[in-house]
């Protein structure tokens, strides 16, 4: 039996509506918003009787989704928002944009900061990571050529 696809990356926030307007202005198309709540929930996710806000982007090409998730019930115990680049597990998500300075100047109206500098790459990409919304880690890369 073969993979199909990836079907999305799971973020758990604290501010959902926050985060949706930030990855809309990414370019990410807002899927909808649900609540996932009960026994049935909680045993997928080992947690038990859970309530969790959840919403769904999709990148333009129709092939990527992220879940947005933010956790009423149980309480988020850990926070790895400010894991520095190096950090084992989930690092990043990384979008290609059409050009990474326009995306920077609109991204920074609603708090991103760049987190080193924007390199280019041979011929063949400009990157950048930056943080966005509650310090997620986020790569831009502009295809060049």
């Amino acid at each position: 039996m073969a993979l199909k696809r990836m079907d999305n990356i799971g973020i758990v926030v604290e501010d959902l509506g926050e985060t949706i307007e930030f990855f809309r202005e990414l370019g990410l198309e807002f899927e909808g918003r649900a609540t996932v709540e009960g026994e049935w929930a909680g045993r997928v996710t080992g947690l038990g009787d859970q309530h969790v806000e959840i919403a769904m982007m999709r990148t333009p090409d129709g092939h990527s989704r992220l879940e947005l998730s933010r956790f009423i019930t149980p309480p988020v115990i850990a926070d790895h928002r400010n894991a520095p680049v190096n950090a084992l597990g989930y690092l990043r998500a990384m979008f290609t944009v059409d050009d990474v300075d326009e995306t920077l100047e609109r991204l920074r109206k609603r708090g991103a900061e760049l987190v080193g500098e924007v390199v280019q790459y041979r011929d063949a990409y400009r990157l950048c990571y930056i943080r966005g919304p509650e310090g997620l880690l986020i790569g831009l890369a502009q295809e060049l050529g």
